[in-house]
C-alpha cells in the first residue's frame, strides 16, 4: 500500500507543470461543457474521447491536470496548431483526421468508390461470438483477432474476468444484410450504412469492450460511449490494437478494423 501510495505521488509530480495552470482549468471545465459536433452529432463535453487523446498525445497525465495541457500543446505544436493546451474541436478535427486515415476502408470511399464485398469469409467459432451469435469474418481477420484477444486477456486480469471481454457481435455484412436492417430497424445512419459500411469487407469487427447499464453494447448514447471508453478492455484496445494490425472508429469504441489486407 506505501508503494503505491508512493508511485501515486510521483505520478501526481510528472503531471504539475509549471505555466499550464490557466490551460488546464479551461480544459477542467470544457471537459463537460463543450459544445461541438466532432462526428456530425451534437455532443455536449469531450470525456469520451480522453483515452483516445491522451493516447495519441503520449500522456498518462488526467485531462484536468497541468502535465495534460502541456503535452496536448506539445502536440498541437507538432501538427502546426497553436500550441495553446486547450482542447478545442479544431484541434481534436486534426486528431481525428489522423486516426481516421489509418483506416483502408475510408481511403476507398473518399475516393468515391465503395469496396466490394469479401471473396472469402469464414465463420468465428461459436465461443468468439457474443450470445452464440453467427459471426462471419476473412479467416485472416479472426486469425489476428484470436492472437490480440488471447494476449489481451494473459496481460489484463480486469479482462478475464469477463468472459465477454472481446467476444465479437458484428463481422462481415452482406449490403443486402446491412439494407435489410437499415429497413427494419432504421439503424442506417443516414443512408450510408445500407449504400457503403465497412462491415462489408470482412475487415471489420464489434468487439465487446463493456456495456453501460440500461443501454447495449452498441449504443451510440453519449452516457454508453462515455462509460465505454472507460472501461479496461476500450484502452487495451487503444495501447495494444496496432500491434496486431487494428485500427478503431473513434466514434464506437466497439469497432475495429484490421488493416492488414485491402478492402
Amino acid at each position: 500500500v506505501i508503494l503505491l501510495m508512493a508511485l501515486a505521488d510521483v505520478a501526481r509530480a510528472q503531471c504539475q507543470v509549471e505555466g499550464w495552470t490557466a490551460a488546464a482549468e479551461a480544459n477542467t471545465q470544457s471537459l463537460s461543457t463543450l459544445a461541438w459536433a466532432p462526428f456530425a452529432r451534437p455532443e455536449t463535453g469531450w470525456a469520451a474521447y480522453v483515452p483516445l487523446i491522451a493516447r495519441e498525445t503520449g500522456t498518462d497525465c488526467p485531462p484536468h491536470s497541468e502535465g495534460f495541457a502541456a503535452a496536448f500543446a506539445a502536440w498541437q505544436g507538432a501538427h502546426g496548431l497553436d500550441a495553446t493546451g486547450l482542447m478545442g474541436e479544431a484541434d481534436f478535427l486534426t486528431l481525428k483526421a489522423e486516426v481516421q486515415a489509418r483506416r483502408p476502408f475510408l481511403a476507398v470511399t473518399a475516393a468515391g468508390g465503395c469496396p466490394e464485398t469479401a471473396d472469402v469469409i469464414a465463420t468465428a467459432r461459436a465461443a468468439e461470438s457474443l450470445g452464440g451469435k453467427t459471426v462471419w469474418a476473412r479467416p485472416s481477420v479472426l486469425s489476428a483477432y484470436r492472437s490480440m484477444a488471447a494476449e489481451a486477456r494473459a496481460e489484463a486480469p480486469q479482462i478475464a474476468e469477463d468472459p465477454r471481454s472481446l467476444m465479437i457481435f458484428s463481422g462481415y455484412r452482406s449490403p443486402t444484410l446491412d439494407a435489410a436492417r437499415c429497413e427494419a430497424e432504421g439503424n442506417c445512419d443516414g443512408v450510408a450504412r445500407a449504400r457503403c459500411s465497412s462491415h462489408r469487407t470482412g475487415l471489420a469487427l464489434d468487439l465487446f469492450v463493456g456495456q453501460a447499464e440500461g443501454f447495449g453494447a452498441d449504443s451510440t448514447a453519449d452516457a454508453s460511449r462515455l462509460a465505454l471508453s472507460k472501461t479496461p478492455t476500450y484502452r487495451w484496445l487503444l495501447a495494444h490494437a496496432a500491434r496486431f494490425g487494428f485500427v478503431n472508429y473513434p466514434f464506437e469504441p466497439w469497432h475495429w478494423e484490421w488493416t492488414g489486407e485491402a478492402p
